[in-house]
């Protein structure tokens, strides 16, 4: 057997791009993509990518050459996560949210040849290219067109769309629907660029290949047990890790793609009515919005909804399972390019009461078939914690869908990569089960007079106050204990009487230690977040800082 050897016959390079080929056969004329009036069938949507590939070589992208889209859930978008790694390039979305400062570094650091732009962002996108020094080459713009919005398109566009050198509909209309996309030569060669949302510090290029994003695009869709065609709706932002890489997934199983430009509550009741949705995910924040309202009903069939991003409260996924939603937690990062941990559901776990299903169905859990190890461990020695659930450490992971590393950060690359684990900066616990339990980033534990506080417990039990909406919590500088907790609360709408400073920390002191109790609580109309629904605990923490000292 050791005369066995790879050959190009049983070596061909994976890669997710092919799973539309395979759908534009398999599931020819069922839809792909629905968006407001408009219907795609896959055999469409591969004609479609195939010839916006084929412009974008005619206008002289190549292979290695880096494609942005700067847009938020419409047709298009999904077209050319496909489409743009077709013509050889790598993939990089950019997240609507940001300011044109943060997106012209994006920009220049990517160096970005073409950039895809919705229409609502052309006044960001040419602020952004006007912060590039002077002869610098910047890249080429193409605009996205809304149907839907058309009227208000033409009032306001004449002297805007002058920068653009075509719409995404030229870019179909002229392409050539027989155009060879562009195969990977290695599976290791790049397809996407992704930017960390910078909750903790400033984001970094993280570069994925082709097998690292098959593998984790098959992996979700077994762990989730996801069936031929679904009914996907999307609630999760594209431009965050490629919707978790379910844009590929749901191309593999033929899925109905329900495209939405915008999360609110009424329209994603109305299309789960709509369209028969079968599954959707989002960040926590997707849940808090799901439930936020008083008169939202119980759906009339079951929609799995799975969660990732932040460490949910048990509060908030009781509240959603209550709804009819079958929620499922993961785990994954940027770096992971989607979720590799899991939180495996036992039989046995049913009978449990609803309190305890959702505080088991809060933990990470196990890792995804198809990644191959995690761990948690003490940072300074590398050797495992124990398994008690209660000796806290880093966690680690190794598997086929890490990243290839950071973009021109070789040291940020050696630093989170290296003996043989890459290094989350995640702080958590495992259980005796096995089952992995986040705590914290490393950056938000609080040091109080020589106790490390979780964050996220104090926070999951100011989820459990009645009149809380969303709570955060950082530490704020103390001249006795070094610091102290600071929670940032936002309390629910319609309160006939709303809670002080006063009743939220003696409802802490009542549910935990009193070495973890907030010293101070600061009510906030809405807490900043990152455009993937995290909450920026950076910006918390200069407003904690800028609080001064407790004395």
């Amino acid at each position: 057997m050791d005369e066995l050897k790879p050959s190009p016959v049983n070596s061909t390079p994976l890669t997710p791009i092919a799973f539309l080929e395979r759908a534009a056969i398999a599931y020819a004329d069922c839809p792909s993509i629905i968006y407001n009036d408009t219907t795609y069938t896959w055999s469409q949507t591969n004609r479609r990518c195939l010839q916006v590939a084929s412009s974008l070589s005619s206008y002289g992208i190549e292979t290695g050459h880096v494609v942005s889209v700067l847009a938020p859930n419409v047709p298009a978008t999904y077209e050319l996560q496909f489409a743009v790694p077709m013509a050889g390039a790598i993939l990089h979305n950019i997240n609507t949210r940001l300011d044109a400062r943060n997106v012209c570094i994006l920009l220049r650091h990517s160096e970005s040849k073409l950039v895809f732009v919705d229409y609502l962002s052309r006044e960001l996108i040419l602020e952004a290219v006007s912060l590039f020094p002077p002869n610098t080459k910047r890249p080429t713009l193409v605009l996205i067109t809304d149907d839907a919005d058309a009227d208000a398109d033409q009032s306001s566009s004449s002297s805007l769309t002058a920068y653009f050198i075509c719409s995404y509909e030229d870019m179909v209309e002229k392409g050539d629907p027989g155009f060879k996309w562009v195969q990977p030569q290695s599976e290791w060669d790049p397809l996407v660029l992704n930017y960390t949302s910078g909750t903790t510090s400033s984001p970094k290029g993280v570069v994925q290949s082709h097998r690292g994003i098959f593998i984790v695009s098959a992996a979700a869709l077994i762990d989730w047990g996801v069936p031929k065609q679904p009914v996907y709706l999307w609630a999760l932002p594209i431009f965050h890790t490629n919707g978790w890489s379910h844009v590929w997934g749901m191309a593999a199983v033929g899925g109905t793609n329900i495209c939405l430009r915008k999360v609110e509550a009424s329209t994603i009741y109305s299309l789960i009515d709509r369209h028969g949705v079968t599954h959707m995910s989002g960040a926590p924040v997707v849940l808090n919005i799901l439930t936020k309202s008083p008169d939202v009903e119980p759906l009339k069939n079951p929609v799995h909804i799975i969660t990732a991003g932040a460490p949910p409260p048990a509060a908030v996924i009781l509240r959603t399972e209550s709804l009819g939603f079958v929620v499922s937690h993961g785990y994954g990062l940027t770096e992971t390019a989607g979720l590799v941990v899991s939180c495996a559901w036992k039989p046995e776990w049913n009978t449990f009461p609803a309190s305890e299903r959702a505080r088991l169905k809060a933990r990470q859990g196990v890792t995804m078939a198809g990644f191959t190890e995690m761990d948690v461990v003490d940072p300074r020695t590398g050797e495992s914690m124990r398994r008690d659930g209660v000796s806290v450490g880093e966690v680690v992971l190794r598997g086929g869908c890490l990243m290839l590393g950071y973009l021109k950060d070789p040291f940020g690359t050696s630093k989170c990569m290296k003996d043989g684990w890459f290094y989350t900066g995640d702080v958590g616990i495992m259980h005796q089960d096995g089952y992995l339990e986040i705590k914290d980033r490393s950056k938000d534990v609080i040091i109080s007079g020589g106790e490390n506080i979780s964050s996220v417990e104090v926070e999951s039990v100011l989820y459990t106050h009645p009149a809380v909406h969303e709570a955060a919590v950082v530490g704020r500088p103390d001249e006795f204990w070094g610091e102290t907790p600071c929670a940032f609360v936002d309390l629910k709408d319609g309160l006939n009487q709303k809670p002080c400073e006063k009743d939220i920390i003696d409802f802490c002191r009542n549910n935990m230690p009193h070495f973890m109790v907030p010293k101070t609580v600061v009510f906030k109309d809405e807490l900043p977040r990152t455009s993937t629904g995290k909450i920026q605990k950076f910006v918390l923490k200069e407003i904690a800082k800028g609080m001064g000292p407790d004395k």
